[in-house]
């Protein structure tokens, strides 16, 4: 198994961010564990998907969230079956329903690792209309 893990330290209570990853399986089909800090409230406002994006803005992987996580702050979600090339650079970020794409992400490849970065919440931003999409909230 392999791990990057980030320092949650700094992200602001109003911000969400991805601040974890786990790693493991195969080169294309890696399970990627991702933990997500997000500013839920309910369904008014929840972090509904963390996606994989490579260094063009491409789709890779979208993991949707079906419910917000307001007692569990920061939280972890799986995707699998993520295609992926091991030397590949790419981009973790999170989205809110709210408020869009996150700046604060994780940008590395399974093979170097993974760190924390800062993203401009305009790149790739037509993925916000890029299939799978949430089709609700549960709570």
């Amino acid at each position: 198994m392999l791990a990057a893990e980030s320092d949650a330290a700094g992200i602001l209570s109003d911000e969400a961010g991805v601040t974890g990853i786990v790693i493991s399986g195969k080169e294309n089909s890696y399970t990627f564990e991702i933990t997500v800090q997000s500013p839920d409230t309910g369904c008014d406002q929840y972090a509904d998907w963390w996606e994989v994006v490579d260094l063009k803005g491409n789709l890779i992987y979208r993991r949707i969230l079906t419910h917000s996580h307001i007692d569990e702050q920061p939280f972890s979600r799986s995707g699998t079956d993520i295609p992926l090339a091991k030397n590949t650079q790419v981009y973790i970020r999170a989205h809110i329903n709210t408020l869009g794409y996150i700046s604060k992400v994780q940008k590395g490849s399974v093979e170097s690792g993974f760190m924390t970065a800062q993203l401009d919440v305009e790149f790739a931003n037509e993925l916000q209309k890029t299939e799978p999409l949430p089709t609700g909230c549960a709570f």
